[in-house]
């Protein structure tokens, strides 16, 4: 009997184990821009102006402005649209916290994502992190290359480095230290 129970835990463990799933995956990107944290949060606070900054934004469709609940529907140039709720928005602290609502595989191979967006004094100038949490595409157990941990990684990777980037160039080029 003691061999049967012994048995019967491990199947079930074993069994627990392959039913697991995803695990949640984190990106976090930084960059430290040339102009004052106000100046920075003048131009990446607002919820829905992410098209004035971000390369890869076509068009930004907002509403409810930067309070809890406020929506953005951002179209991608390469195609595909992402939909993001407003969680939390700090204008004195400079941050926000934001969420996908419903996946679009065509713009980011990721099954759901929150992220924040977070601006501070840095010396002379202000350093911008984005950080991010999602699951891949495919939630599966054997998900397709392209809807993989490493896939989703590297597109939410590629995605927030580039806004860091266009934000920087946005920033830096003109006047508006």
């Amino acid at each position: 009997m003691r061999r049967v129970l012994t048995t019967l835990a491990v199947l079930l463990a074993a069994g627990t184990a392959l039913a697991h799933g995803p695990t949640p995956q984190k990106v976090d990107q930084t960059i430290t821009i040339r102009a004052t944290a106000d100046a920075v949060w003048k131009v990446v606070g607002p919820f829905g102006g992410i098209g004035a900054w971000h390369p890869d934004v076509a068009k930004v469709e907002a509403t409810g402005g930067d309070g809890a609940g406020a929506v953005r529907k951002v179209t991608l140039k390469r195609g595909g649209t992402l939909v993001e709720g407003l969680d939390e928005w700090k204008g004195a602290e400079r941050t926000y916290s934001y969420r996908m609502s419903d996946p679009d595989l065509d713009a980011l191979p990721v099954s759901s994502y929150s992220a924040t967006l977070t601006v501070t004094p840095e010396g002379d100038g202000a350093k911008v992190e984005w950080m991010g949490r999602f699951y891949r595409g495919d939630t599966g157990n054997e998900p397709p290359e392209n809807l993989s941990d490493a896939a989703g990684k590297e597109a939410m990777n590629r995605y927030f480095a580039e806004g860091l980037k266009g934000l920087k160039a946005k920033l830096e080029s003109g006047p508006q230290r």
